[in-house]
């Protein structure tokens, strides 16, 4: 078996003594993993309403119009923001409370530390949030937090990074798949963000601090999500259908080859700038090779399902799991052909790259965050889902809505450039570009109304928990007679 969970809860659970396996209850946290999930899911919808504000505006419907902390430009980032450290880390943590003490059938470091990080990283976010408001952005792009923000943040994780690898580094034996891409991610993203925020501010300008920022904004995405959510899917994938990884050998060279190539690619956002031409060329070749390596981890997941096709149907987290597999497959061979010198002239700063984007953050990391949440809300609740049909919704408003989005803005950005190149005048472009932001705001209410099916069905799915009732006997015990 390809982990050591699967192990525990499957076919091989009698080859082991019961005596050396701790109790769930004595290896997870489920307050925590409960408190992650639902603070990311705030942030969640906090981050679309911020997209819907730019929709608006982009179509000359600005509700907001005229409040400056309010204005467009501020409430961007925010809507950026909110989805990587609101949404994406609060959601990777409640994930890693559930999956590492599992894997390595040691508890997490300390409970304090654990409630002090959770604490913590929403003084993280909601401070950030409030310093893009109060205009002390940080001019960094993906890096805007603001300077006052950076230490608690960096901080944060290294307490993240100490709190996990302590049961880690105490598991004996081989070390899972899963747990490569975490040990990777906890030290990654700790170097990524300190180079990102702090490297631009007092290290380095110019080109110089242009590349840096570069490599960053890829980064964060390659070196902090990606891990993150390849290591979940080794983990989660191969419980959900019973049966090992495809190929353990596959399984490494993804590893190998996204820490050899990812850290080289991120100046790809810069070709044609005063960045020396020998890095542009770096990073279009290790982009292209990505995608090599990209290739053969869906081959595997993919030959994982081979013969078991039907679990796509019937198994909702697979669904989603397997929906943003392709659409990460996807979204990295658009890359690889966006990065070419040819091809960048036409869509750099269009909304292809917006698309691109979305796809990326929301078609992939946030569908697998949602199946991870699918499979293991019913599971911290201690009840099954009250609705499947609300479920069914949820998957299909999502995946649909994205990929009318994701279409919708490459086509937005093919007409952009071809404008561009053609000398027209600027408002010609943003002529051409009304009935596409029109749709792409058809293809966010979808996938609002996904989420808000989702909402009202964790809610009525507590209403029926076992968790619900004993708290509602508790209060009935303690009201005054």
């Amino acid at each position: 078996m390809s982990d050591a969970a699967l192990v525990a809860e499957t076919s091989d659970v009698d080859s082991i003594d019961p005596t050396v396996i701790p109790h769930h209850a004595e290896l997870v946290d489920e307050r925590l993993v409960l408190w992650h999930f639902l603070a990311a899911l705030v942030y969640f919808f906090i981050s679309l309403a911020g997209g819907f504000l730019m929709a608006f505006q982009l179509i000359r419907h600005n509700p907001l119009e005229g409040i400056e902390l309010l204005s467009p430009g501020r409430w961007r980032m925010v809507h950026t923001n909110a989805i990587a450290y609101g949404f994406l880390a609060n959601a990777f943590l409640g994930m890693l409370y559930w999956v590492v003490p599992r894997l390595t059938l040691h508890p997490v470091l300390d409970k304090r530390i654990s409630m002090f990080i959770f604490v913590a990283w929403q003084v993280v976010v909601v401070g950030t949030a409030v310093g893009l408001i109060m205009g002390h952005a940080q001019g960094v792009e993906w890096g805007e937090t603001p300077v006052w923000i950076d230490p608690l943040a960096l901080a944060g994780l290294l307490l993240v990074a100490i709190n996990f690898m302590a049961p880690i580094m105490k598991q004996q034996g081989p070390m899972y798949v899963s747990l490569w891409y975490f040990v990777a991610a906890f030290v990654w993203t700790f170097l990524t963000y300190a180079m990102g925020n702090f490297v631009p501010e007092y290290f380095v300008s110019g080109s110089s601090a242009g590349a840096v920022g570069g490599l960053f904004i890829h980064d964060l995405v390659g070196l902090f999500v990606t891990p993150l959510g390849w290591g979940m899917m080794y983990y989660f994938v191969p419980i959900l259908l019973k049966k090992p990884i495809w190929s353990h050998g596959l399984s490494l060279v993804g590893f190998w080859g996204l820490a050899f190539f990812y850290p080289l690619q991120g100046i790809h956002h810069f070709l044609y700038t005063p960045i020396p031409m020998f890095l542009q060329y770096g990073a279009v070749i290790s982009t292209i090779a990505v995608e090599l390596v990209v290739t053969t981890v869906v081959i595997n997941f993919f030959g994982t399902i081979w013969g078991d096709g039907r679990q796509f149907w019937d198994n909702l987290p697979i669904r989603w799991f397997y929906t943003g597999m392709v659409y990460y497959f996807l979204t990295c061979f658009q890359c690889a052909l966006q990065v070419t010198m040819t091809f960048q002239q036409l869509i750099h700063f269009t909304d292809w790259v917006v698309g691109h984007a979305h796809l990326v953050m929301f078609g992939v990391f946030s569908m697998w965050l949602m199946g991870v949440m699918t499979y293991l809300f019913p599971r911290l609740l201690k009840t099954d889902w009250y609705s499947r049909s609300l479920c069914e919704w949820h998957y299909w408003l999502s995946a649909v809505g994205i990929l009318v989005m994701f279409g919708d803005l490459t086509l937005a950005g093919l007409f952009q450039g071809w404008s561009w190149m053609g000398l027209n005048e600027w408002d010609h472009s943003y002529e051409v570009s009304q009935p596409f932001w029109i749709v792409r705001l058809i293809a966010a209410l979808a996938i609002l109304s996904g989420q808000l099916c989702f909402l009202w069905n964790l809610y009525k799915t507590w209403q029926i928990s076992p968790k619900h009732e004993s708290t509602s006997e508790t209060q009935i015990a303690a009201a005054p007679a």
